[in-house]
């Protein structure tokens, strides 16, 4: 029986997919296996040492502390274009609320309450104030093109914007799933000085806080129109307010409020909407379980942000034993496995090693049941990490 936290609400959809007669879920539940999160935060919080897996039902994992947790051996998982087609369509909307003042039309029109027969009048005379511009022709620059920039792309292509994207790190798979028409800019200045609108779609990382400053802003267009709904760090506000003040930024709107940013008519505050809908929430959940089934019940890692990829088919029957080994990447620990298995008369069906810069993840399978004594001195050797085995 596997247990399961909780730290915030998730969808019902997803945890169905957890089979009740294996798992126990709760958000109150002593000595888990694994816990399911979404923004709750985690940075201190004290973990039991049964606790294996970590998984986020969304993409940014900035309420975890990843890289402590990869060293106790606790693998972490995200869902990363679970929640893309929300995120893309709340980015096309905010395209259009740059484009055309249409929440400062509607708090006009509001105003006219209690004119009666004359509003009609008034709101025609009135339209003037409230003219905006198309999108259709204009350049949108797209920073990053992950699962949510590519689809960002893709539609600005349907509604008739020329697209640029910038992505030194881009996936063979993102490149396939872009439209054609998309145009590759070599350089970040060099989409910053063709486009229109821009909107980012990066992981805020240390390189990338405050992409968007005064220095990148000199090198746009006059009266260019910005869109953050990626994360909050990756505007510098006060920088962009600077740009707005003198012309050269015509208008900012972001998904991450700050006291700097209120009252002021150039610019749009979401609350943080990008995921706020049930679909993206219940995607992200299902994909969230699944990631954490496949590694409690196979030793499988897919989508971790602190252990390399890792998949292999099971090589052994009822009876065997998966053994799930985290350790330092040094050279000659796998070495190691081998003859602590082979001295203890253990037969190797199938074995896969995956690194990830300094951290390594191992599945080996093994006929026959791993008794206690083989795993702790498996344990022991230097660079281990953590050892579990899976027993069919």
């Amino acid at each position: 029986m596997y247990k399961i936290q909780t730290l915030d609400r998730i969808s019902a959809k997803g945890l169905d997919n957890f089979p009740r007669d294996d798992y126990e879920i709760a958000s109150e539940i002593v000595k888990p296996d694994a816990i399911l999160v979404r923004s709750h935060d985690m940075l201190s919080m004290q973990l039991d040492d049964t606790v294996k897996a970590i998984a986020r039902a969304g993409a940014g994992v900035n309420n975890i502390p990843v890289k402590d947790l990869a060293q106790k051996g606790i693998v972490v998982f995200n869902t990363p274009g679970a929640n893309a087609n929300a995120v893309k369509e709340l980015v096309v909307l905010a395209i259009l609320l740059a484009s055309r003042p249409v929440i400062a039309a509607n708090r006009w029109v509001d105003t006219l309450k209690g004119k009666g027969a004359e509003i009609a009048g008034l709101a025609e005379k009135g339209k003037k104030n409230y003219i905006g511009q198309e999108i259709k022709g204009k350049t949108l620059g797209v920073i990053g093109l992950g699962a949510i920039g590519a689809q960002v792309a893709n539609i600005a292509v349907e509604l008739g914007m020329e697209v640029i994207g910038y992505d030194p790190y881009l996936s063979i798979d993102a490149a396939w799933s872009l439209n054609h028409q998309v145009k590759h800019a070599e350089t970040l200045d060099t989409l910053l000085a063709k486009s229109d609108y821009i909107t980012v779609h990066v992981p805020e990382t240390p390189d990338t806080k405050g992409l968007i400053n005064t220095t990148t802003i000199k090198n746009m267009k006059d009266g260019v129109r910005i869109i953050n709904i990626a994360r909050g760090g990756l505007v510098n506000n006060e920088d962009v307010l600077e740009a707005i003040k003198s012309g050269k930024v015509a208008g900012l709107v972001t998904d991450f409020a700050a006291e700097e940013l209120l009252d002021n008519e150039k610019v749009i505050c979401l609350p943080h909407l990008g995921a706020s809908t049930p679909e993206a929430e219940e995607n992200c959940a299902v994909m969230a379980v699944r990631e954490l089934r496949d590694f409690l019940e196979a030793g499988n890692i897919e989508h971790s942000v602190n252990f390399p990829r890792t998949r292999m088919d099971w090589a052994i029957q009822a009876g065997g034993t998966r053994l799930c080994i985290a350790n330092q990447n040094v050279a000659g620990v796998v070495s190691k496995f081998t003859s602590v298995l082979g001295d203890a008369k253990y037969n190797i069906a199938s074995m896969i090693n995956q690194n990830r810069q300094n951290l390594a993840y191992n599945l080996i399978d093994v006929d026959g049941k791993v008794d206690d004594e083989t795993i702790g001195r498996l344990s022991k050797i230097e660079g281990v990490i953590s050892v579990r085995p899976i027993y069919r």
